[in-house]
């Protein structure tokens, strides 16, 4: 985002909270965290910020935009309550169910006790209490998997799908007794496993507008083949050759419309970036869950097709005057595919050298983001799971995925791990005609 602002003629400054190596060349970093609310609205008043904009979920669940305003401090984002669509999957899936949103069956708990009674019951009868049998076939596939979601923000390692009652067991275990993510996991949602074609839609709102973004799609999975354990994503492509605009308005009107409108009628209209994760069935999209803010990586992918001036978007959001503007896309389609550190998302080691990243960025239409880096000793290295983000455009999706391929070539650290197959199944899909 900083990145595009910088190529607006009516910015005259940026400061990025705390801000890597990368976002150093759009602005000023500023080193202050990005949950240090207080800290943040101060640096602001001090500074007299136009715009705040908010990237992360941590700080609009812990409500900042509430803080800012109380200052009369223009900022971008959803209020706590309005954030609770991410940052509690319990009010969401309530919410949803309230809008009538097309959404995955579901029960909630905060009793491992009762939860694991639950899980029991339908692995071992091979059905469960509530609306259906969870293994009725599904889009025509008899099914006995459920997945399990800790209801708090996890950093997108929240959810397991689950195929024996070992693993929901586990996965139950982890969350309510074991508290790996923190009080996040003390409530759970235990739903359906939904099957299709997974894929993320984003929509600009501004309390009573909005605008839709193309379609993208994101890669949770570490492995190739949608293998291994579940991640922040590693890799996104937009906009989707098989998602049609009919689909697009089915999404907007069955979705997106009808949850701002429960929302606003609660007395807490959306401003910033919904983005509903949408799973593709036979019956027609599926809300997987909804997030408050941009998708990462799918912003990255996004920043690189948008036309207009990204400010002018922002600016309008927050000024309830989104309908007034005409938000363009460059008929280019782009990718974004993350490399990792080795054992992400699980333990993994920093401080690793980075070469190549000027190299890489020297190719045509490619952009290296970054994402985990810091300077040390004069070197950019290694410092988190996501380290950068090699972003590529072309006049289709496989001239897009090239481009950023070759540049990942040039690119070396230790342990670096990327998958290889980011955009393969949409490719096939469009190349195949299939049906889904």
């Amino acid at each position: 985002m900083a990145w595009k602002l910088k190529q607006s003629p009516k910015v005259e400054k940026i400061f990025i909270a705390p801000g890597n190596p990368g976002t150093a060349e759009y602005g000023e970093n500023v080193n202050i965290p990005a949950t240090d609310i207080l800290k943040l609205a101060d640096f602001a008043e001090k500074n007299n910020i136009y715009l705040t904009i908010v990237g992360p979920e941590d700080p609009l669940a812990l409500g900042i935009v509430d803080e800012f305003q109380k200052r009369n401090l223009k900022i971008w984002g959803p209020v706590k309550a309005a954030a609770q669509i991410e940052s509690s999957k319990v009010f969401s899936k309530e919410l949803m169910k309230q809008a009538g949103v097309p959404t995955a069956k579901f029960e909630t708990f905060t009793d491992y006790s009762k939860a694991s009674e639950y899980v029991e019951k339908h692995f071992h009868s091979r059905s469960a209490p509530i609306h259906r049998p969870l293994d009725q076939p599904i889009n025509g596939h008899a099914t006995q998997s459920i997945v399990i979601k800790a209801s708090g923000l996890a950093l997108g390692k929240g959810v397991s799908i689950c195929e024996t009652l070992d693993e929901a067991k586990l996965a139950l275990k982890n969350a309510m007794v074991d508290k790996i993510f923190g009080e996040s996991g003390s409530e759970v949602v235990v739903e359906e496993f939904l099957q299709g074609m997974e894929f993320s839609a984003h929509a600009f709102c501004d309390g009573k507008n909005f605008k839709m973004l193309p379609s993208s799609q994101d890669h949770k999975r570490i492995f190739d083949g949608d293998k291994g354990p579940n991640t922040g994503g590693v890799g996104t492509i937009a906009p989707l050759p098989w998602v049609t605009s009919q689909m697009m308005e089915q999404i907007s009107s069955q979705i997106v419309q009808p949850t701002l409108e429960v929302l606003k009628n609660m007395g807490t209209p959306f401003v910033g970036l919904l983005y509903p994760g949408l799973m593709m069935t036979k019956s027609g999209p599926r809300v997987i869950e909804f997030n408050c803010r941009f998708g990462g990586p799918e912003c990255e992918s996004y920043m690189r097709i948008l036309k207009t001036d990204l400010f002018d978007i922002l600016e309008a959001c927050v000024n309830g005057t989104l309908n007034e503007i005409n938000i363009e896309w460059h008929p280019t389609y782009a990718c974004c595919i993350i490399l990792c550190s080795k054992g992400y998302p699980g333990d993994y080691e920093k401080g690793f050298e980075i070469t190549g990243i000027e190299e890489a960025n020297k190719l045509d239409d490619v952009i290296v983001f970054h994402a985990g880096t810091i300077i040390h000793s004069c070197m950019i290295v290694t410092n988190g799971g996501r380290v950068l983000g090699v972003t590529a455009t072309g006049d289709n999706l496989q001239s897009a995925l090239d481009k950023a391929y070759s540049a990942i070539k040039l690119i070396k650290f230790e342990g670096m791990h990327y998958r290889k197959d980011i955009g393969a199944k949409s490719l096939a899909l469009s190349t195949n005609n299939l049906a889904l």
